[in-house]
């Protein structure tokens, strides 16, 4: 479905449903306007949403729900179309459940949620002379950068996920060894994985354990030995003279090399 170039949504005040509405349309189309009103223009020439009883408006009895209940408001209605041309399906669906699940919510039925009470702070205040639709455009404003963001994110863990499946390939022993840090939980979840290793953005190398998919914990922790010790004690304690740290919940060390991290992975997995 194409975005043209204009658009209708109601007029006085305005949600974080209508506002993210329109910072979606106007990411996916730059010079997009909208108008805002109480009734759509007889024969408006333009995508109609939060209003007027069509494809993107939920405000009828029968308004469509997803399969855990929530129903849709104008935004998610809009997101399930054009969500999946900016992230693809995948990362689509988890913006949905993540982002703009709560903002439905929240619209339909007054669940709290604290951003869509911030969208709501841009309405002229009661005794205001404010022009409602400058303050409109302003929350859009906000919105999108917001929105932007989140796209930004999602568009860059599938990147990621690319690079991390890669790796994936030459795995050995159950260690993932990544060119360059980047966010690999997503890639690995349904992995045989049990420890990605890294080059720590502080410096060094860093290796993390890889959960279970289930029960959400490391599937090898490190010794418990190691836990929290200091530099010197943990290089004693593990034999690995450059081991630098541990964290004291055993899922995360830090080394000097990518050889002493591995042998690190080693031992945590009862290999040497």
């Amino acid at each position: 479905m194409k975005v043209p170039a204009k658009g209708f949504t109601h007029g006085g005040k305005f949600h974080a449903d209508d506002v993210f509405a329109t910072a979606l349309l106007r990411i996916l189309r730059p010079d997009f306007a909208v108008q805002r009103g109480f009734e759509v223009p007889e024969n408006f020439d333009g995508i109609v949403y939060d209003i007027g009883g069509g494809m993107f408006d939920h405000h009828d009895a029968d308004r469509a729900e997803r399969h855990n209940g929530v129903p849709y408001a104008a935004f998610g209605l809009l997101w399930k179309v054009f969500g999946p041309q900016l992230v693809g399906e995948h990362q689509a669906r988890l913006l949905d459940e993540n982002f703009v699940q709560p903002l439905d919510l929240n619209d339909n039925t007054g669940e709290d949620c604290l951003l869509a009470e911030a969208i709501g702070g841009f309405n002229p205040l009661w005794d205001s002379k404010d022009d409602p639709d400058a303050c409109f455009a302003r929350a859009v404003d906000f919105a999108q950068v917001i929105l932007q963001n989140n796209i930004d994110g999602a568009n860059a863990v599938n990147r990621a996920d690319a690079l991390v499946k890669k790796a994936l390939e030459k795995m050995e022993n159950g260690v993932v060894v990544l060119p360059r840090y980047a966010p690999w939980k997503n890639a690995l979840y349904r992995s045989d994985a049990r420890f990605v290793v890294y080059p720590s953005q502080r410096g060094g190398w860093a290796a993390q354990c890889v959960n279970d998919r289930l029960t959400r914990r490391p599937k090898r922790p490190f010794p418990q030995g190691w836990a929290g010790q200091p530099p010197e004690e943990l290089a004693k304690r593990s034999g690995i003279a450059d081991l630098r740290f541990c964290h004291a919940s055993r899922f995360m060390i830090t080394a000097d090399t990518k050889e002493s991290a591995i042998a690190a992975c080693r031992i945590a997995d009862g290999r040497r």
